[in-house]
């Protein structure tokens, strides 16, 4: 079985910010998983349900992150650095980015979930990216944010998501700021 880590540290490209020519990796980028591995398409937990993020999640998604920015800024993983989300976006702005998280998840390029309320699967709470580490192959960079307020569910998905990682994926290690426990 490959070593697994964790890691406190910032470290990979910001997630949703087609604009910057750091973001995430694109559609012409390898992809990150064998083509023989089955990309799981659900994970639940006590109280949210992660899917693949796709323009039917548009609105809610905009809608989640544009009332949350300061919580997610202050989320571990995020670099203070390089604010995201950006402080405007429009709707239109926002499809795009989504669009672009749909297409690198069909080319195997890096996988966007959201994050869902597990009794009104309408209601976006939150965010998971699972991308390739720009820096080391085999190794995935993982981000998630949940919306402010909802910050109870932070944990909850941070440790789902790392458990989902370390048995149902085929990654060597990962890179997923740690969260304290409430």
């Amino acid at each position: 079985m490959a070593t697994r880590r964790q890691s406190n540290q910032s470290s990979g490209p910001d997630p949703n910010q087609s604009q910057d020519t750091e973001a995430l990796q694109s559609t012409q980028s390898p992809p990150i998983v064998p083509a023989d591995f089955a990309v799981p398409l659900v994970l639940r937990t006590e109280r949210t349900i992660l899917r693949p993020l796709g323009p039917e999640h548009n609105e809610a998604d905009h809608g989640a992150w544009t009332s949350s920015v300061d919580h997610i800024r202050a989320t571990p993983g995020f670099d203070p650095a390089k604010p995201w989300p950006a402080d405007a976006m429009t709707l239109d702005q926002n499809l795009g980015d989504v669009e672009r998280h749909a297409e690198d998840f069909e080319a195997r390029t890096g996988f966007t979930y959201t994050v869902l309320d597990i009794e009104d699967e309408t209601s976006v709470v939150g965010c998971v990216y699972i991308y390739g580490s720009p820096e080391r192959e085999g190794v995935a960079s993982v981000r998630s944010w949940v919306v402010g307020d909802r910050p109870e569910l932070d944990v909850e998905v941070w440790l789902a998501v790392t458990r989902w990682l370390e048995t149902d994926w085929p990654f060597d290690s990962f890179e997923y700021a740690a969260r304290r426990s409430a």
